[in-house]
């Protein structure tokens, strides 16, 4: 593979090699519209030029808010080639949280591109020049499709050196409010040119994009490692057509948290029992037949690299899936490493683990266990955010990444929790609930899970049910959950184990604000609505209670 010194620079040589290769495959009505790499850099350069137009500046950031598209690529490739500063926003944010990001960002303009519904996130937009694009609908003072048929022909594109800045990302915010990550050119350059031969990418590899794009992963992962490569990408249309497009693809590259990893399973599962399913796999012909017609349903007979991240993968569901031959490998990152962090790699996977330092990265481990990184691809800081960038440094350039882990005498990384995960009881214990949480939700009734306990003598658990676990009667998803728990507790210390379930009464969501845009729990939100019950819940008669 050839070495690039900017992510211009990659799509460039590929446009050289062959510009009609189909680049971005968007569906719409269920057909694909498709769009060549000159298609993709004739659209890029107009919206460029057209911003130049509008009075932008080398330097000005531009927001992006839509969900994976086509368009979404065009618009980053748009920021690139004009020398603008991206700052892309989750598409489920509401009018306030786009409000504050916006104005935080200083953004000088914005792309408004593929939403659920953007008339409730419009009027969080200050009074910037706005993009909209009509293929999904947004009408705005500029349309996407009107400027890319302007005459742009004198443009000459601005382009970015590897010491400017290349986006703005802010994070999901877990743990607290978003902060906007600075990277520069070199940081997506760096990653562009190590992921793909540090984890086999094959060249023109095929790409199903569904997860955020304005999260690092999906950015790096699918949008940069797709330009590296000379890659084809694709886009599902909807949640409804999802499987059926995912299907279509079947992608050699497929990546996912470990939420849609449970959901493949639970509707495999509702076709075959387990037992029927490990029956039939186990039988010579028929079992290579049933596993392929499985990859061939979720549109993963192709893929040649299975990813999971974000949240821990329970070994008992890598190993589920590893029976059917589909080989999970488990990466670790976050947007202020820019993911050169940790991974596995196809050939010498190891379960339970997210792998080893990746080439031009360096890692330790704190006194307190804490992981911390160094490499070239490090953030700048957060912008406008000099004592917070100052805490997450430490003195001779790490990241303080804030979670615990533990290396094997081989090198492969255990995540063990977060350090602001962990509580203590009434007796004075702390207790780390991630490992716990991992391991009771290897039971497929259970969807979500938050292991709690500040306050009170030992740990429960606050259980949302999977679609599985919601159609059994009550007895039944007792029985499951509470059989799960007796096999966990007694591999923990005492203080650890968990004396009750708590099954909530709603679903932790996006939109309820339970979940982050990237599928996480939002522990500390779960914590708020549910801490002051944590006493009333423990005193209760009985292991196991309805909210």
């Amino acid at each position: 593979m050839n070495s690039f010194t900017t992510p211009l620079d990659a799509f460039q040589y590929w446009l050289d090699q062959d510009p009609d290769y189909i680049f971005l495959r968007q569906p719409i009505n269920r057909k694909f519209i498709e769009y060549t790499r000159k298609d993709a850099y004739d659209q890029a350069m107009a919206i460029a030029s057209s911003l130049h137009k509008m009075g932008l500046q080398k330097g000005d950031h531009v927001a992006l808010l839509s969900k994976n598209c086509a368009q979404w690529f065009m618009a980053d490739l748009a920021m690139m080639l004009g020398g603008f500063i991206s700052v892309p926003l989750y598409p489920t944010l509401d009018a306030n949280s786009i409000n504050e990001i916006l104005v935080h960002s200083e953004s000088k303009a914005i792309i408004i591109g593929k939403l659920d519904d953007y008339s409730k996130q419009k009027d969080g937009i200050p009074d910037i020049p706005r993009i909209g694009i009509e293929l999904y609908g947004v009408k705005e003072q500029k349309s996407w499709e009107n400027l890319i048929k302007e005459d742009h022909s004198g443009y000459e594109p601005i382009g970015k050196t590897p010491e400017d800045l290349i986006t703005i990302m802010y994070t999901s915010g877990t743990t607290g409010n978003p902060k906007g990550v600075m990277h520069k050119v070199s940081s997506f350059n760096q990653m562009g040119n190590t992921i793909i031969p540090a984890l086999k990418v094959p060249l023109n590899c095929t790409f199903f994009s569904y997860l955020p794009l304005s999260h690092i992963a999906e950015r790096i992962g699918v949008e940069m490692v797709s330009i590296y490569c000379g890659g084809r990408v694709s886009f599902p249309e909807s949640l409804d057509t999802f499987g059926e497009d995912l299907a279509s693809v079947n992608p050699i590259l497929f990546a996912a948290v470990p939420r849609i990893w449970q959901k493949f399973q639970e509707k495999i599962l509702e076709k075959f029992s387990q037992k029927k399913l490990d029956t039939l796999i186990s039988l010579p012909l028929i079992g290579g037949i049933i596993k392929r017609k499985i990859r061939q349903k979720l549109g993963l007979n192709e893929a040649q690299l299975c990813y999971a991240g974000a949240a821990p993968v329970a070994v008992s569901m890598l190993e589920w899936y590893d029976k059917l031959g589909i080989n999970i490998l488990q990466g670790y990152g976050m947007t202020e490493d820019c993911i050169l962090s940790h991974f596995n790699v196809k050939g010498t996977n190891r379960f339970g683990t997210v792998g080893r330092i990746m080439p031009g990265a360096e890692s330790r481990l704190s006194p307190e266990g804490e992981i911390q990184i160094k490499s070239d691809a490090i953030m700048v800081g957060y912008y406008k955010e000099p004592e917070k960038t100052a805490e997450v440094f430490t003195e001779d350039g790490f990241i303080r990444t804030g979670d615990i882990g533990e290396y094997d005498h081989d090198g492969y990384l255990s995540i063990t929790g977060r350090i602001k995960d962990q509580f203590k009881t009434d007796k004075g214990k702390y207790v780390t609930p991630a490992l716990i949480e991992l391991q009771l939700s290897k039971n497929t009734d259970i969807e979500q899970i938050c292991v709690v306990g500040m306050g009170i003598a030992q740990p429960i658990a606050l259980v949302v049910p999977s679609e599985l676990g919601s159609a059994k009667d009550k007895a039944a998803l007792e029985t499951s959950i509470l059989t799960t728990i007796d096999e966990v507790n007694p591999k923990l210390m005492s203080y650890e184990r968990v004396s009750k379930a708590v099954i909530m009464k709603e679903m932790w969501t996006v939109d309820n604000g339970l979940m982050t845009p990237s599928l996480k729990v939002r522990r500390p939100r779960v914590e708020a609505i549910h801490q002051n019950m944590y006493k009333t819940w423990f005193d209760m008669d009985g292991r196991f209670i309805w909210e």
